[in-house]
């Protein structure tokens, strides 16, 4: 009977898996995006890592350090230590790819920076929304074997919580892409036709946040569905 509410049902086909293969779509076309863009070399002849020193004197940034990561697109900033790490495929690229995706976690080192809104909001809540999402599921479980309706309804709104993290990283992701490209684009670092390539690389990376959200508020709208209608008591 839970397998019939958990795993898989005309619940999860309706609102779960369409959303799922919209996700999957995303992911691929993200990957064919900057493999595509890859091998299109830039004219400046800049590395990712220079792009992103440029990008970050540019935006009068300073003290962050730029280093390089294993790892295919796990490319990030680190406000703790304050780097911007860089994958292989990026760190010593000089491609249109590589210098978008190096200006958009200079994006992030700008937006710590200059104290952006939603880049604090979202850093506030990453602890509570990491418990909710670990304790979700088991809590909903727990609450449906146990017939405790309040177990339950903690689960959802804790699954909730971390589903309202990834909606407050969109903003996040967007604005640090508008940066990259504004910046690539003040420095002279691109050509125009070169910017146009990387906004192609960076819109594609952030449908990939699209899709995450939309399959979060999908299995959310699932659980309410079929475990938040009280039909359980404590």
């Amino acid at each position: 009977m839970f397998f019939g509410y958990y795993g898989i049902d005309f619940t999860y086909i309706v609102l779960v898996l369409p959303v799922v293969v919209f996700a999957f779509v995303m992911q691929v076309r993200v990957n064919s995006v900057f493999k595509k863009h890859s091998s299109q070399r830039i004219l400046s002849n800049l590395t990712g890592a220079q792009v992103a020193e440029r990008v970050l004197r540019s935006c009068g940034v300073t003290g962050v350090k730029v280093e390089r990561v294993s790892g295919n697109l796990s490319d990030h900033f680190d406000p703790k230590a304050n780097v911007i790490r860089l994958s292989d495929s990026v760190y010593d690229s000089v491609s249109v790819a590589a210098a978008g995706v190096a200006a958009h976690e200079c994006g992030h080192a700008v937006q710590y920076a200059k104290g952006y809104g939603p880049i604090k909001l979202r850093n506030s809540i990453i602890p509570v929304c990491q418990i909710g999402s670990s304790l979700s599921m088991p809590l909903i479980l727990i609450g449906f074997l146990f017939s405790s309706q309040s177990l339950v309804n903690v689960g959802i709104v804790f699954f909730a919580l971390a589903a309202f993290f990834q909606l407050v990283t969109l903003p996040v992701e967007f604005n640090a892409s508008r940066r990259a490209v504004h910046a690539l684009e003040e420095t002279g670092t691109l050509s125009e036709s070169e910017t146009s390539s990387a906004k192609k690389v960076l819109n594609a990376a952030a449908m990939t946040y699209v899709a995450a959200l939309a399959v979060s508020v999908a299995q959310l709208f699932r659980l309410i569905l079929l475990f938040g209608g009280g039909r359980r008591r404590d």
